[in-house]
């Protein structure tokens, strides 16, 4: 069964529909040819090219669902770079190379200050800047954070098989 990628106005992938889905909304006037054929079909008097990659014609508000805070997500998410130093992993600072071990999770706000387990109150630091900043927030320990923590965004679109060639530029594979 041919498959027709649909993309929002905004050329983000949403989903995969199915061929009969993207006439319908072809024909409702819905969405947009972009390019590629993913199926020809034929009626009584004329033949139609489904598109593989159809946009739609007005932009739909997708909320994301946030992923779901964990100590591995935050290191993951800052890609083991301290938030105070910079430093990274095989990097060296202060006659140390630095490994993924080295790194631990901060709270912004100290846990023992109310701070809680969230996105934007945790970070990755490395051992002596976390152990510098100690129980105190950032401005107290004066330690200056360079970036700001956020929720990371979480948008996924599952493909299995064969991707067909037109559809690789909007997934980022």
């Amino acid at each position: 069964m041919a498959q027709v990628l649909l993309l929002n106005a905004s050329y983000e992938p949403l989903g995969a529909i199915s061929w009969r889905r993207a006439i319908q909304l072809i024909l409702a006037e819905k969405v947009h040819a972009v390019e590629g054929i993913a199926r020809s079909v034929r009626s009584v008097n004329r033949i139609v090219d489904v598109p593989s990659v159809v946009r739609l014609t007005y932009f739909v508000n997708v909320p994301r669902r946030g992923a779901t805070w964990s100590r591995l997500g935050v290191l993951k998410r800052d890609g083991w770079e301290c938030i105070y130093c910079g430093v990274r992993p095989g990097e060296r600072k202060g006659g140390k190379v630095y490994q993924q071990t080295d790194f631990t999770l901060d709270h912004i706000r100290p846990r023992s200050r109310g701070g809680h387990n969230t996105w934007g109150n945790t970070a990755c630091a490395c051992a002596p800047c976390n152990h510098r900043k100690a129980d105190r927030t950032p401005h107290e320990a004066g330690m200056k954070m360079r970036y700001e923590p956020k929720i990371p965004r979480t948008n996924v679109l599952v493909v299995s098989g064969q991707v067909p060639v037109e559809w690789k530029k909007y997934l980022e594979i």
